[in-house]
């Protein structure tokens, strides 16, 4: 019987992506669980099916409000708490740095050997500590430390191996992102489109609920604005190559084995670059404060916002021409698109 793992991820579907090859490599060696947001559920039955995955939105993870203990979900927490000392579990491992709230559930677990970053004391909660990553090292190198404690490897993320996929032409343009922060102004993506379908490659834009009326009113009548995990998971299965900001969904296409072309603003790419081999980024303006994370110290993330299309324009070309097959002569776009 393997030991019993339980894995606790509870921030962003990103995040999550990044832990792929982890979860995927532990299940050899360990019965595994995971503690992460309801939407898991979703990956799980693409990306690591063997994983069982205990729902759990913490209150620390929200945008606002995150430390108003008094509307904090108690019940909640102490009934997972609960259901984590009845699992048993033999280890128990938080890979995100130095979060003493993670470490505070390995320990309410009641898992013999629990491993983590400390940080603020939160060594008193870790039977096996493990030692710290540079604050710019990547962060898919805080997993392949871990599974080294664990006595397995990881590939380097230029090593990494995907399953072949359908051959696709189609260039998935994404404009949401989390935060506004990460978003990257929509009329600079509409001149995107139209250049790439110009050169004959077909595009889809892809989108937040909240952004498919500016796209339709600027003439795309095929927006794809999911509202489910599933239905993001069904618009990136047909992807050849995605181009978008710094969030989830770039890093899921990357777990499909898709090619990614990420701009980036208040975060570092050395940081979040999704774990494709293939991945290429644009990193955008310099400021003293990054990484921030999603909280701006200005009115407007000029880190973001100060890059043009000029900019991206080529090195978006460049990225497509390498991965794509090269448009047949006089092809017709695939998509409609304003004149």
């Amino acid at each position: 019987m393997k030991p019993k793992l339980l894995i606790i991820e509870l921030w962003g579907v990103g995040d999550l992506a990044i832990a792929t090859p982890f979860l995927r490599e532990a299940c050899e060696k360990f019965d595994v669980t995971l503690l992460a947001k309801t939407f898991a559920r979703d990956l799980q039955a693409r990306f690591w099916p063997a994983v069982k995955v205990i729902p759990f939105h913490a209150p620390w993870t929200a945008f606002d409000r995150k430390y108003h203990l008094h509307h904090w979900p108690w019940r909640s927490l102490f009934s997972v708490a609960r259901k984590l000392r009845h699992e048993q579990f033999d280890v128990a491992l938080s890979a995100r740095r130095g979060d003493p709230r993670d470490h505070l559930l390995l320990r309410l677990s009641g898992a013999k050997m629990r491993l983590g970053y400390p940080r603020l004391g939160s060594r008193i909660f870790l039977t096996h500590p493990l030692a710290s990553p540079d604050r710019k090292e990547y962060r898919y190198e805080d997993w392949r430390i871990a599974a080294r404690a664990l006595d397995f490897e990881l590939e380097p993320r230029d090593k990494l191996r995907f399953p072949p996929r359908p051959t696709s032409r189609l260039v998935l343009l994404h404009t949401g992102a989390a935060q506004a922060v990460r978003v990257w102004p929509l009329e600079r993506y509409l001149l995107l489109a139209r250049k790439l379908r110009a050169l004959g490659y077909p595009v889809r834009i892809v989108c937040d609920p909240g952004q498919a009326a500016w796209w339709k009113n600027a003439g795309e009548q095929e927006v794809a604005a999911p509202q489910s995990m599933s239905q993001l998971l069904k618009v990136l299965d047909d992807a050849g190559v995605f181009v978008g900001n710094d969030s989830g969904p770039g890093h899921l296409a990357a777990s499909f084995g898709v090619p990614t072309f990420t701009l980036f603003g208040p975060q570092l790419p050395e940081l979040f670059l999704p774990v494709h081999p293939a991945a290429q980024f644009l990193p955008g303006k310099p400021c003293p404060y990054k990484p921030c994370s999603d909280y701006c110290r200005f009115p407007v993330a000029h880190c973001l916002v100060d890059v043009t299309e000029a900019e991206v324009w080529p090195r978006v070309e460049a990225f497509v021409r390498a991965q794509l097959p090269p448009p047949a002569t006089g092809s017709p776009r695939a998509e409609s698109s304003p004149s």
